[in-house]
């Protein structure tokens, strides 16, 4: 056997994840993807063991709702053979296992830092002397962006090659913060210390995360959350939704300077996460979480004050985005701005949105479903044009989707499940794997424990991660004035992707 094949929140013991040469190793990764489009790298990274380091791939596939996991033994002065020369989606997660442990690969593209973490193995390769894409030619010009931001978001830089004011290349470069902040898992010995990581993982996605985490705990600990517990996690879920996809709609007619559109939907994500704050304390949901528990139940007279905002939310939601979708001065912005094909969203292992918008179905509430997503039918909107427009017509879609599936949620509260529940230790020398459908797409968190039942290794996959070179192809052949709006259709996160 050369996998083992587990659901999504499941916990194994270590030693059932195969352990195989790495010639088998990259056949059998390689292989479950090929022709395969329903089969996607979900995580691949290593830890060490001793004095080697030990690389653990994970392939999900989306219609056998299964996780593919096997695992190989290498040195950190082995030349191995690239996974991403057959299949591109490959290409980031050997570039961190390059970055980290000093691990080679022939044939790679370009085994350029990641995130120049700071326990990368070699010290010399500093953000300082990143190694660009450049192309010797006196037509063309080179347009450097950030990293200070012209916003107040968090630091990247973008490095466009340009021809006039036509955009043939952008590369985008990250690594400008780090927290270590999977280290501070391992290092950080308190529960809540460790929750409470999770919740800074990215701010704009505290209940994805935080959700990742505790299913992680959980699933270790064989720890089954009572009804009660995954109804409130699945509300905070698509609420989480709801307000940051209404922020991105507003900053998108922001940067088509369409204010009107701006100020309302601004204002309309307001009432979302004041909803968050009225019931949890926290605008973006932070203290709401713990692994074993909820802090804060949801209630029937939290049902009935939901319902109040959603009735008001929703008519004034519907009027601006049709508005939106019927003025020639935006829709000459977003359509045909920034395209993305099918071929490329599968090629570079796009997940979430990005994903979504070029026809590829990548949906984890319905491929790999967890808590109340087990009993809702959901149906992953997909567009297929691959553009602004499209980004912009999934957030809309989805809004609304997102509040059918909560008002039905609300009509038939669970009661609160007043057992005491006892969350145990983790169990010792295990794997876990959750996978989460955030806003953003597809997270993905995974523990390994040591004899003692601590964590030895915690591994966080923002979407993100996938989705940052859908950006850099989106802007190509669009004019350099086109890349704020291509950028912030995307929204993706610099605290998730740097870690």
């Amino acid at each position: 056997m050369k996998h083992i094949t587990i659901k999504n929140n499941q916990t194994v013991a270590i030693s059932e994840i195969p352990e195989i040469a790495y010639p088998s190793f990259f056949e059998e990764n390689t292989g479950l993807v090929t022709d395969h489009v329903e089969r996607h790298c979900v995580n691949y990274f290593g830890y060490r063991v001793n004095d080697k380091i030990k690389l653990i791939c994970c392939i999900a596939d989306d219609n056998s709702h299964e996780i593919y996991v096997s695992s190989c033994l290498v040195n950190t002065d082995d030349i191995l053979k690239s996974f991403s020369k057959d299949h591109f989606c490959f290409e980031k997660f050997e570039r961190e296992i390059h970055e980290n442990f000093g691990v080679g690969f022939v044939d790679h593209p370009w085994l350029k830092p990641v995130r120049y973490a700071f326990n990368r193995a070699d010290k010399s390769k500093n953000i300082g002397n990143y190694p660009f894409f450049s192309i010797d030619s006196e037509e063309l010009h080179e347009v450097g962006v950030g990293p200070i931001h012209a916003g107040i978001i968090e630091p990247g830089h973008f490095r466009f090659i340009c021809n006039g004011e036509q955009i043939l290349h952008l590369e985008i470069q990250l690594g400008f913060q780090h927290r270590g902040i999977e280290q501070l898992f391992i290092d950080k010995k308190n529960l809540m210390q460790r929750t409470t990581l999770a919740e800074n993982i990215a701010g704009d996605t505290v209940v994805g995360h935080t959700t990742a985490f505790s299913m992680v705990w959980e699933s270790m600990s064989g720890f089954q959350p009572s009804r009660d517990i995954e109804f409130a996690r699945t509300i905070a879920l698509e609420l989480e939704r709801i307000a940051i996809h209404t922020g991105d709609l507003s900053a998108m007619c922001t940067d088509v300077a369409y204010q009107l559109g701006s100020s309302v939907l601004g204002r309309l994500r307001t009432p979302i996460i004041n909803f968050m704050q009225e019931w949890g304390g926290n605008r973006l949901s932070k203290g709401l979480i713990r692994p074993g528990k909820n802090q804060f139940p949801f209630t029937p007279a939290l049902a009935k004050r939901l319902t109040e905002v959603l009735d008001v939310f929703e008519p004034d939601f519907n009027e601006m985005v049709e508005q939106l979708s019927l003025l020639p001065s935006a829709l000459s912005r977003f359509e045909r701005t920034g395209i993305v094909s099918n071929n490329d969203v599968i090629s570079i292992g796009a997940v979430g949105m990005a994903a979504r918008m070029s026809g590829l179905n990548r949906d984890i509430r319905g491929s790999h479903p967890y808590y109340l997503y087990n009993e809702i039918d959901h149906q992953p909107i997909i567009k297929h044009h691959g553009d602004v427009y499209s980004r912009l017509q999934l957030r809309k879609h989805e809004i609304r989707q997102s509040i059918k599936y909560i008002r039905n949620m609300i009509g038939s509260v669970p009661e609160i499940d007043s057992t005491k529940l006892i969350l145990n230790a983790p169990k010792a020398d295990s794997f876990a794997i959750s996978l989460v459908e955030g806003w953003r797409g597809e997270i993905c968190h995974c523990a390994i424990t040591d004899s003692k039942g601590d964590l030895a290794m915690y591994k966080i996959k923002d979407p993100s991660f996938h989705n940052w070179l859908a950006l850099a192809l989106a802007v190509r052949n669009n004019e350099i004035s086109d890349f704020p709006i291509c950028n912030k259709s995307f929204n993706l996160s610099y605290a998730g992707h740097d870690l």
